[in-house]
């Protein structure tokens, strides 16, 4: 083959630390997604939508066939925090959870994955942040030692 091509589509979580509520004002919420999106976009892994609530993100994206995943939320984790602290006020102690949950998605999920982000708010209003992470590891198949999951 002459040409690499890759489409792989991904369904990234990860948390405030200590699920700490430093995202409860919508104008910052909506100021996070598009710095979220950019630094993504900056590594050739264009995000498709991001949500949150008040203690965690949710990211689709397309993964870049150049960058790591691993690579690629460390970077955005540190911008993002960065950028959150530059902000002063309640954001001076910004900082995300070290961890993170990256899920694999296909094309015909896109868009009912797009609507479970975008309803974040609603959605947690039924259920916790911990229930529904246990949920999609569990849809998943990922083995985890809660002692660490929280963390």
């Amino acid at each position: 083959m002459s040409q690499s091509l890759s489409k792989i589509l991904i369904h990234i979580i990860f948390s405030t630390k200590n699920r700490f509520t430093f995202l409860i004002d919508n104008e910052l919420r909506k100021r996070m997604h598009a710095y979220l999106a950019r630094v993504f976009n900056e590594h050739d892994s264009p995000a498709i939508e991001a949500g949150d609530t008040e203690d965690h993100v949710h990211i689709l994206c397309l993964l870049s066939k150049n960058h790591s995943i691993s690579e690629i939320i460390r970077r955005t984790k540190a911008n993002s925090s960065g950028w959150a602290k530059s902000l002063a006020g309640r954001c001076r102690k910004f900082s995300w959870q070290s961890g993170y949950g990256v899920f694999s998605i296909h094309q015909s999920q896109i868009e009912p994955i797009r609507e479970y982000i975008q309803c974040q708010m609603e959605h947690h209003h039924r259920k916790t942040f911990q229930e529904e992470y246990l949920e999609i590891l569990q849809e998943y198949r990922i083995p985890y030692d809660e002692r660490f999951l929280w963390k």
